[in-house]
C-alpha cells in the first residue's frame, strides 16, 4: 500500500492524441515529508507517518513540534498515517508524486463540500408535489413521514431534511492520467471530494481492477 497527502487545485481536461477530451482533477501531492517509520518490532505493525504542507512551528503544540523535530523535518499542517507502506523510506525523506505512474489506480479520500441545510428535493431526490391542479404550499416538501397506529413514531433513518455535505467521502478507482514528477502534481481521471485548495488523500486503490482481473486468469 502507497499514498500521499495532497491538496486539490482544481479541474480540466487533458486531450490524447487521438483528440478525445479527458475530464481530470489536478492534485499537488508532494513534497511528502517522512516523519515517522514504524515497524513490528518497536510499535507491533509496520506503518509511515507522512507530513504536507509547510507550517510555522509556532502554530504547533510541544509534543508535535518535538515529534516533527526528532525525524529532522519542517513543521507541517498535516500528518496522515499509511500502514503497509511497500516503499523502503526511512525518517526525514521526501515521497513525491514519483511513487506512482501513469495508469495506476487510486482511492481518492476528502471531505465534501458543505451544502448548508437544505430540503428533500435537493439533500434526497425526492420528485417534490404537484405544481398545479390545487396544490399549495407542497411543491418541494417531503409529505407524511410515518403512521398513526403503528408503529406511531418516525423510523430511524427517514430522509428528512438537515444538514447536507461536509462530510468524509472515499471515490475508488480512480485512474492516474498524468504524472508531472518535476511539479509534483497528478491528473487523476474524474472528480475527488472536495473544493479547490482542500487537502486530499491519494491512496493506491485497494479494489484494483487489474489486480482483480489479473486474479481471474
Amino acid at each position: 500500500m502507497i499514498g500521499l497527502l495532497g491538496k486539490k487545485l482544481g479541474q480540466t481536461c487533458v486531450y490524447d492524441a487521438k483528440g478525445n477530451a479527458t475530464s481530470v482533477t489536478v492534485v499537488h501531492v508532494g513534497p511528502n515529508r517522512v516523519i515517522q517509520r514504524k515497524t513490528v518490532e518497536t510499535d507491533g505493525y509496520n506503518a509511515v507517518q507522512l507530513g504536507f504542507d509547510d507550517q510555522k512551528e509556532s502554530r504547533l503544540t510541544k509534543a508535535l513540534s518535538g515529534h516533527i523535530r526528532k525525524a529532522g523535518a519542517q513543521p507541517v499542517k498535516r500528518i496522515r498515517e499509511f500502514r503497509d507502506f511497500s516503499i523502503e523510506v526511512k525518517a526525514g525523506d521526501l515521497v513525491g508524486a514519483n511513487i506512482f505512474a501513469q495508469g495506476d489506480f487510486v482511492d481518492a479520500i476528502g471531505i465534501t463540500k458543505g451544502r448548508g441545510f437544505e430540503g428533500v428535493v435537493k439533500r434526497h431526490g425526492f420528485r417534490g408535489g404537484d405544481l398545479t391542479h390545487g396544490a399549495k404550499g407542497w411543491h418541494r416538501r417531503g409529505g407524511a413521514i410515518g403512521q398513526r397506529l403503528f408503529p406511531g413514531t418516525v423510523m430511524r433513518g427517514m430522509r428528512m431534511p438537515g444538514h447536507m455535505g461536509q462530510v468524509r467521502r472515499t471515490t475508488q478507482n480512480l485512474e492516474v492520467i498524468q504524472v508531472r514528477e518535476t511539479e509534483n502534481v497528478l491528473l487523476i481521471k474524474g472528480a475527488i471530494p472536495g473544493s479547490k485548495g482542500d487537502y486530499v488523500v491519494i491512496r493506491e486503490s485497494k479494489k484494483n481492477p487489474k489486480k482483480a482481473a489479473a486474479a481471474k486468469k
